[in-house]
């Protein structure tokens, strides 16, 4: 059973590592078209080989460390990062023998919020002062946005009954759950996009102050070590956004996560990046309420059902 397991989950492995990947592939190609500009996406046969030669290179290129960075931490930060993004997907228990949480979207919550742990580590150790002030905008943002996000998993928690992520699929059987939550969506779809550090709420990269954020001081495979989280985490929550609200594990289960991917694409070349104090404002003024609100409604709706039913 365990060597089963351990299968498994390293064939997963290996699926989102090439998801990732190609999702790369995918974004210089949606770039490129929105841009109307050629890019890498054109090389060889429609660029399947550049990631992987991307890749190549720069783990092969050579590594460079700050003469004053704390080099523990330097060198775990990105490690770490990439290490909560693939733990993510021991949820997904969808095709292969997997664990079943029954705890599925609390493992998630507690797992994601790590996050910030790897980019703090990251801007602290680096000893720039660009890569600390990235450190601190990262971590505001990434800790108001989870407060978001968990209420909104606990709205909709409330009315399924469950924590697991096959009961969203069964709760879901006649109707998707954006229907009667299309602005909750909206709102989870947004806050999405500020917990993966997605334009337009990429502050903590800002290269226009920062130079490049926390990671300013990383090249070669550090660099491509938090380069692959931050798409790791884009699949994952494309993955959780239809479990809650499209249907679930349901048929096309693997074109709506492409979408939902694309969407996160297509954002980053339409839409400017905010000021900070509007993406804070956003969070604590219009987010958190509309969360609140919605979480007294199923709360409201749950106890109607077992009044009428009784």
């Amino acid at each position: 059973m365990l060597m089963s397991f351990i299968v498994c989950y390293v064939v997963i492995l290996i699926c989102v590592l090439v998801g990732v990947a190609f999702l790369t592939l995918l974004e210089r190609s949606i770039l490129g078209y929105i841009q109307i500009r050629k890019g890498p996406n054109k090389v060889g046969v429609m660029g399947v080989l550049q990631p992987f030669s991307d890749a190549i290179s720069l783990f092969c290129s050579e590594q460079s460390y700050p003469f004053l960075s704390n080099f523990l931490f330097y060198f775990v930060s990105p490690v770490f990062s990439l290490c909560l993004a693939l733990c993510l997907w021991l949820i997904f228990p969808i095709f292969f023998n997997m664990v079943d949480f029954e705890l599925g979207l609390l493992f998630f919550l507690c797992v994601s919020s790590f996050g910030v742990y790897a980019m703090m580590g990251a801007g602290w150790s680096s000893n720039s002062k660009y890569a600390m002030l990235g450190a601190y905008r990262a971590v505001a943002q990434t800790i108001s946005y989870e407060v978001s996000l968990a209420l909104i998993i606990l709205s909709c928690v409330v009315l399924v009954g469950g924590y697991d992520l096959l009961s969203f699929g069964g709760a879901q059987n006649e109707w998707w759950m954006v229907w009667g939550f299309f602005p909750l969506a909206i709102v989870w779809f947004s806050s999405c996009l500020a917990e993966t550090n997605r334009s337009p709420f990429d502050f903590a990269e800002g290269e226009s102050e920062l130079v490049s954020g926390f990671n300013v001081e990383y090249s070669s495979g550090g660099f491509a070590l938090i380069f692959m989280a931050e798409y790791g985490n884009i699949l994952f929550m494309s993955l959780i956004s239809v479990v809650i609200f499209l249907g679930g594990l349901g048929g096309m289960f693997i074109g709506k996560v492409v979408i939902l991917s694309i969407l996160f694409l297509w954002v980053r070349g339409t839409f400017p990046r905010f000021r900070y104090d509007s993406l804070m404002g956003l969070a604590w003024s219009i987010y958190l309420p509309l969360a609140l609100n919605y979480l007294l409604f199923s709360f409201g709706a749950c106890l109607f059902f077992v009044v009428v039913c009784m």
